[in-house]
């Protein structure tokens, strides 16, 4: 129990004196409002530095991940299979692939899966 407890403390201590010590030199000393400021060969910026981020775009990369993962999850059912009570293995996998419909329906229904409009 003294080893659980003396390991968790040490574990809690040491990222936490890395973080002390690599937030001190990250701290910028001087906030000058020139060096802030996009360059443009030395002219003042005509607009925005920052390009437009398209939220649509993000939806469907985070979807795709999300299935991504599912796919990951489903390959060693097959593998499982065989090893395992049938009956059981059905109804997981029906539960699963349900709820995975349940959210493709959801995320097609609330329009997430249009690109174009």
């Amino acid at each position: 129990m003294f080893i659980l407890s003396t390991s968790m403390v040490i574990s809690f201590i040491i990222p936490m004196m890395v973080m002390m010590i690599a937030k001190i030199p990250s701290k910028k000393m001087i906030n000058d409002r020139e060096k802030s400021s996009p360059f443009e060969c030395g002219f003042d910026p005509k607009s925005s530095a920052r390009m437009p981020f398209s939220l649509r775009f993000f939806l469907i990369a985070v979807i795709f991940l999300i299935f991504d993962v599912e796919i990951a999850l489903i390959l060693p059912i097959v593998i499982i299979m065989k090893t395992s009570n049938i009956i059981m293995w059905t109804m997981s996998t029906l539960f699963f692939i349900m709820v995975l419909l349940g959210g493709l329906y959801h995320e097609w229904n609330q329009g997430a899966l249009q690109w174009a409009e």
